[in-house]
């Protein structure tokens, strides 16, 4: 398989996850922040797929790989969050009311996030949207390392 071919696979995965996201949005499931910070790296890979086909430019490939490898960090990171592996952005959880007076816990009720980071919305075989984001964006990532050390 080309590199060209290689690229233009990992680049249509990042577009195909991305619409995934989109459709799952407008089916009733809004997105949280951390679901929108997963979203700009595959925006980003797609970029980057086009430059590459346009400019064929090796370091492109291996930006398309970091792309990709970042938002299944996010995922991955995300997914803990939902499964209460470890604590999210205050921003978008519940965060721990321990130790807060009465007023302190109303204004965190106040300013919560319409859409809580750690709570899973949907999810398939045990994993959440952000768990299937992490593995599918880790074999679009180890696409784009095939595409850059190939010789052609």
């Amino acid at each position: 398989m080309t590199t060209t071919r290689l690229a233009l696979i990992a680049a249509t995965g990042s577009a195909l996850l991305l619409g995934g996201a989109f459709l799952f949005q407008h089916a009733g499931y809004p997105p949280c922040k951390m679901c929108l910070w997963q979203r700009w790296p595959h925006a980003a890979a797609i970029l980057i797929g086009l430059l590459f086909i346009a400019l064929k430019t090796r370091a492109l490939l291996w930006l398309g790989a970091i792309a990709a490898l970042a938002t299944s960090a996010v995922g991955m990171f995300h997914a803990g969050v939902e499964q209460q592996w470890w604590e999210g952005p205050s921003t978008c959880t519940s965060g721990s009311t321990e130790g807060l007076t009465p007023d302190e816990l109303l204004e965190r009720i106040l300013n919560a996030p319409l859409v809580r980071c750690d709570e899973i919305a949907w999810q398939f075989a045990g994993l959440s949207m952000a768990g299937w984001n992490a593995v599918f964006s880790l074999i679009l990532a180890l696409i784009w390392i095939a595409a850059a050390r190939r010789s052609n």
